[in-house]
């Protein structure tokens, strides 16, 4: 069954007096990385449940982070411009001038 982008969604479930989470989702690359912890780590992270088209895991709550957005200063940008001018010079790239890159950093 394939899914549109807005039903590929994912919920996330906790609440103060548990210490797990539940996450399901509809979402095949999330699915992935869960797969993956899931058979990392099959003590912290564990399959509670599937269907055709959605999975349900769970957690520990306190692996839920939160984070405030990442500030990229001018300076920043100019020096990674620079950089991958100097990357794209050093391994002969021609069809990327400087201007191209100047643009694709605005």
């Amino acid at each position: 069954m394939k899914l549109s982008r807005y039903e590929q969604e994912s919920i996330l479930n906790y609440n103060a007096g548990e210490q797990t989470a539940t996450l399901y989702t509809r979402d095949k690359t999330v699915m992935r990385k869960l797969d993956t912890l899931v058979a990392d780590y099959p003590d912290t992270y564990k399959l509670t449940g599937q269907d055709e088209v959605s999975k349900t895991y769970s957690f520990p709550k306190s692996f839920i982070g939160y984070r405030k957005p990442r500030a990229v200063s001018t300076e920043q940008k100019e020096l990674a411009r620079q950089m991958m001018i100097g990357r794209n010079k050093a391994i002969g790239r021609k069809d990327y001038s400087e201007n191209q890159i100047e643009y694709a950093s605005i």
